[in-house]
């Protein structure tokens, strides 16, 4: 069963910034886009990576150690030397409360 675990507050993120929380034993970055969150796994799937000590531009968000983009709305890999993609996961927003839904596997 999935749950919504508030992980932040709203003003907590900037626009075009990121920051990564520990949910559930995970490391969850949560990108500020425009005003819009979204929720990635904060982990490289090329080298093992953190997400967030990269460059957020727009919707992407470029790996610093070789800089594979991922697409922040679904995790997809957008250039190599990354191929899968990272985790994504749903974002709501209640009041000024982040929540990201987390599931129990």
């Amino acid at each position: 069963m999935a749950d919504f675990v508030k992980v932040a507050a709203t003003g907590d993120i900037a626009p075009g910034k990121v920051s990564v929380y520990e949910v559930a034993g995970r490391q969850i970055a949560v990108c500020n886009v425009d005003g819009t969150f979204y929720a990635i796994d904060d982990i490289c799937t090329h080298d093992g990576g953190s997400l967030d000590q990269g460059e957020l531009l727009g919707d992407e968000i470029e790996c610093p150690r070789h800089g594979a983009l991922f697409d922040v709305k679904t995790g997809r890999a957008l250039t190599l030397p990354a191929v899968a993609p990272v985790r994504s996961y749903p974002v709501q927003v209640n009041g000024d409360h982040i929540m990201v839904e987390i599931d129990d596997d």
